[in-house]
């Protein structure tokens, strides 16, 4: 079963000043399965995030540097970009009207739905997963 990492994830393995990089790196070398995986939402989130100076300060990216840091995450063994599932319709369509998808829970109904269609454990910094029953999920904890 891949994983599919959340960008909750991806930022803090990928920025090594970042609060939650020591736990991101312990999952890495002790918890992932053998195949981590980005879908375009999450690797547009990191993207967007890598481009930010208000996320990674002074730091921040810009575009062509943010796409290859994404390409470098690409090229890693057992880490992947995967398409869209065919039945991630269907779990989206139940987790969004079984859960109030109000604000900001679209992104993460997307998520969930995602992983479920697509055989995936989400991994994330975020508690808010646990409301989707039966999503094989791993939540980080600091």
């Amino acid at each position: 079963m891949p994983d599919l990492l959340d960008a909750s994830v991806w930022l803090p393995l990928s920025v090594p000043d970042h609060v939650h990089h020591a736990r991101a790196l312990r999952y890495w070398q002790e918890e992932a399965s053998e195949e981590m995986a980005f879908c375009r939402i999450t690797a547009l989130a990191l993207l967007r995030h890598l481009t930010n100076p208000r996320i990674v300060g002074p730091g921040a990216l810009n575009g062509a540097d943010a796409w290859r840091a994404l390409k470098v995450w690409l090229s890693q063994p057992g880490v992947r970009m995967l398409g869209e599932p065919s039945t991630l319709d269907e779990w989206l369509e139940r987790w969004s009207t079984g859960c109030d998808p109000r604000g900001g829970n679209w992104t993460d109904a997307y998520l969930a739905a995602f992983a479920a269609a697509g055989g995936c454990r989400l991994v994330a910094f975020d508690t808010d997963f646990h409301r989707y029953a039966g999503l094989a999920f791993l939540h980080l904890v600091v």
